[in-house]
């Protein structure tokens, strides 16, 4: 009985309180031909706040004009915020016969249409109303930052006009292959129909690796199970001894769990499947890095090899080169030399001032041969770019030459550093 008397009380004393402060517009109004106007107006408006802070919503009201007499009363704007405006549509017999904007200020005292009237600010649509544009915040809009986060990003292999796949990280990259290439559901792509891959490698195992997560899971089940090889950053990782295999699922031991930006890589074969088409690799392929050996000799002589194997190179790869050279000495300048099989992919002479030269190039593998690329400069040498053709068979391997000769003897001529990739 108390509770209810206090509600009651409290809903009494909320009802009593008084509303924003109000301004009358009241006015006769006639058409052109000297008639008076019958109809209703409809006024609306967005939400505000009054100037005893009086939050007004979002909406409208209809006012009906009999014989001419319009009134209505309504909450000023001039003091409002924002900046608010009342957009007025007068209908009659049916249509609407024209719209205006308001303006409304404070008064005491009853105001004319005339008074009101103002023109539609340029920031204002025609037909609407509301407030004047302000920027609106992406944390003002409820949800909008939430739903951003969880949109999908595109990651650094998106394009334009290729399939998109979802890579590791949930970003949208492109599918890799050929144009007539069937994309398969984890991602990879290789011939449609016919004898389907005999085995799996650059496999990344799908998982959290977070440091507390032990199961990951492989694209397929290997078949025989045996054939399963699992590295972890470059480790061979023991079956029994660091993880268990179920089906697809790999389960690692609390010892051997992966770690915040540890890469995981496996390689198996598959059951029921031919054994002449090997399934392409799906991530870059790092097929030789290393350091080279030193020449003084005046003569071109290999000073640094990369032996790509027969079967592993196909159409629409990609091999990139990258090499550096350094020159000890100011005697004699030297001449470097970089060969695809039997094809020159550059060759440049530099000065006795080179203490550095380096560069990179790049093979196309095309259904026969390869299209080639090459950029190059040193110290002193200047850029220079070639691009050719070269006829070299890859199918039964094929070998990257890193060649150099000094012109007089006297220095020395070093291969400081080359990597051979290739992009699937």
């Amino acid at each position: 009985m108390t509770s209810r008397l206090f509600f009651t009380t409290l809903w009494l004393a909320s009802s009593a309180l008084p509303g924003p402060p109000l301004t009358t517009i009241q006015d006769v109004l006639y058409k052109a031909d000297g008639t008076r106007f019958n109809g209703t107006a409809t006024i609306s408006w967005t939400s505000f706040q009054a100037m005893d802070n009086s939050t007004i919503a979002t909406q409208s009201t209809t006012v009906k004009i009999v014989d001419g007499n319009l009134r209505v009363q309504l909450v000023p704007t001039t003091t409002s915020t924002p900046a608010t405006y009342y957009s007025v549509k007068y209908n009659s017999n049916g249509r609407t016969q024209f719209e205006e904007t308001w303006s409304v200020p404070s008064s005491a005292q009853p105001l004319r249409v005339r008074d009101v009237r103002v023109e539609a600010p340029s920031n204002v649509a025609a037909g609407t109303v509301g407030a004047l544009t302000t920027p609106v915040q992406e944390s003002d809009v409820v949800g909008l930052i939430a739903d951003l986060g969880a949109r999908p990003l595109k990651g650094p292999g998106y394009a334009a006009g290729r399939v998109a796949v979802v890579n590791p990280m949930g970003a949208l990259e492109s599918a890799v292959g050929s144009a007539t290439d069937c994309v398969r559901v984890d991602g990879s792509s290789g011939p449609c129909g016919g004898a389907q891959p005999s085995f799996v490698d650059g496999d990344s195992p799908a998982g959290m690796v977070d440091g507390s997560n032990i199961f990951f899971t492989l694209s397929a089940v290997p078949s025989p199970a045996s054939s399963l090889a699992v590295y972890r950053n470059g480790m061979l990782q023991k079956i029994v001894q660091d993880y268990t295999l179920t089906g697809s699922t790999l389960q690692f031991a609390p010892a051997a769990v992966p770690q915040p930006g540890d890469t995981l890589l496996a390689g198996y074969r598959l059951v029921g499947a031919g054994s002449a088409i090997p399934q392409m690799f799906t991530s870059p392929q790092v097929l030789c890095s290393g350091t080279g050996a030193a020449t003084t000799g005046v003569t071109l002589a290999s000073i640094g090899t990369c032996a790509i194997p027969s079967g592993l190179l196909a159409p629409g790869d990609r091999v990139e080169i990258r090499f550096d050279f350094a020159h000890q000495g100011t005697v004699s300048g030297f001449t470097f030399q970089i060969l695809w099989g039997a094809t020159t992919i550059l060759q440049r002479n530099a000065g006795a001032s080179d203490a550095l030269v380096t560069g990179r190039a790049n093979a196309a593998i095309l259904a026969a041969g390869a299209q080639l690329d090459s950029q190059s400069w040193g110290t002193l040498l200047p850029f220079s770019a070639t691009v050719a053709g070269a006829a070299d068979a890859y199918t039964n391997g094929l070998t990257v030459d890193f060649r150099g000769m000094l012109a007089q003897t006297g220095d020395t001529l070093t291969l400081g550093n080359y990597t051979v990739v290739r992009f699937p």
